[in-house]
């Protein structure tokens, strides 16, 4: 059948691979020139099932006001007079219970893991590159608090199996060498071997040759103005380059897709949270990260891709602003210079943000909804990246009829109170 892929991130282009392998039709749409070239641009570089949490739980709200103290905070608020915001505050603080986070990493944590065999298999098949290394994540603690409070996090870690070491400064420096010139800033860390890294803009683009190969058209430079429906059921998307028709629709467009669902009457909490990066020329090689390193106080992640360092992270609510701010640089410049300072050259270092589409619980929203012959495929937040490949594959088994290989029931948007109200 023919399928319109609204959007052309890692997810679309992902879920727009993988329906073309299953025999459809596919035709992906989106405003920008190319793909990933918005939120799936400059992004940590990390594949980190291990990581897969939800940012809200038991004493994130305390902490969160910490970190709005902080000089180099991990947290930024721009309160705006915007009923969105504030709803999708208010669910999130709801979710800040041992219960709530226990369900949400419980719906996570397969789809991460899920996604990172897809990702494994497709290199397999493909050969495809994109600086991937699959050395591993560190989490580094400055204080013997911040290591003692990972006993939850290991809990959860044994739950599914998800293998881990917990290190101390010799263990760290054996990982990552270029930290023994920093070491005794930190207490010790946390190891995930399996997690891996790589490139994310680079993944995209290469994948969306290969659909292409596959026969899948991208319609760049399109704006996407609103859809059409007839019987209860989508029957086209409005465009700028006029009327599309398919036989089903995928919506990916991260951040702006309740704009686009809210006049079918589908409401879903997905909010932008802005994140920054820059990306650091390598300078000495031997001084630099092997693989992701993350800086626990800062919420600061440094990654080696090919010969630059990306360093990303933060999180700031102000809508879709896409405003680049220097304190948010000035955070980034002093993580990658504290943890390697001999590493790259952040004078000549390109500065970047992106908004990621968040959810509420930290779930994805993946699956159909109530309107006929529509599927959504957003809300990842900070794990796109990490959920392509499975939210790719799932999507596409989902359209051919057949069952995915994970249970996602608990992916859908009816989670969501009052998701659905129909038209008007």
């Amino acid at each position: 059948m023919k399928v319109l892929v609204l959007g052309s991130g890692v997810i679309g282009v992902s879920v727009a691979y993988y329906l073309a392998r299953a025999g459809h039709e596919v035709e992906v749409v989106d405003r920008q020139g190319g793909p990933a070239l918005e939120t799936s641009f400059g992004n940590a570089g990390e594949v980190s099932p291990g990581y897969s949490s939800p940012w809200a739980g038991p004493g994130v709200p305390i902490k969160a006001i910490k970190w709005l103290l902080m000089r180099h905070s991990p947290l930024v608020i721009r309160p705006l007079l915007d009923p969105a915001m504030w709803r999708w505050g208010v669910m999130m603080l709801a979710n800040c219970n041992a219960r709530a986070y226990a369900l949400n990493k419980s719906r996570m944590v397969p789809i991460a893991e899920y996604s990172r065999d897809c990702l494994k298999a497709l290199r397999t098949e493909t050969g495809i590159e994109y600086d991937d290394r699959t050395q591993g994540t560190l989490q580094l603690f400055r204080t013997q608090k911040q290591l003692d409070g990972i006993a939850g996090d290991v809990a959860v870690l044994k739950q599914y199996g998800v293998p881990f070491e917990v290190l101390d400064r010799d263990g760290f420096c054996r990982v990552e060498p270029a930290l023994a010139r920093t070491k005794e800033k930190f207490i010790g860390a946390l190891r995930l071997p399996n997690d891996e890294t790589g490139d994310c803009f680079k993944f995209t683009n290469r994948l969306a040759e290969m659909a292409a190969a596959l026969g899948v058209r991208f319609r760049y430079g399109t704006t996407i103005r609103g859809l059409a429906a007839a019987g209860g059921e989508i029957s086209a998307v409005h465009t700028d380059a006029g009327a599309l028709q398919a036989d089903r629709y995928v919506v990916a467009m991260g951040s702006h897709t309740p704009a686009l669902l809210k006049p079918l009457g589908l409401r879903i909490p997905v909010y932008p949270v802005k994140g920054y990066s820059i990306t650091v020329p390598i300078t000495d090689p031997s001084a630099s990260p092997e693989s992701t390193v993350m800086d626990e106080t800062h919420k600061v992640a440094v990654t080696r891709l090919g010969d630059r360092i990306r360093v990303g992270g933060t999180a700031e609510l102000g809508g879709y602003d896409l405003t680049l701010r220097e304190t948010r640089r000035a955070t980034l410049d002093h993580v990658v210079t504290d943890l390697f300072p001999q590493g790259g050259d952040v004078s000549k270092a390109t500065f970047w943000c992106g908004l990621r589409p968040m959810t509420p619980d930290g779930t994805p929203i993946v699956g159909a909804t109530p309107v006929g012959r529509l599927l959504l495929a957003t809300g990842h937040g900070t794990l796109g990246w990490t959920m392509a490949a499975g939210t790719g594959r799932a999507i596409a088994d989902l359209v051919s009829g057949r069952q995915p290989e994970i249970d996602i029931e608990g992916l859908g948007m009816a989670r969501y109170a009052g998701a659905w109200r129909g038209r008007g």
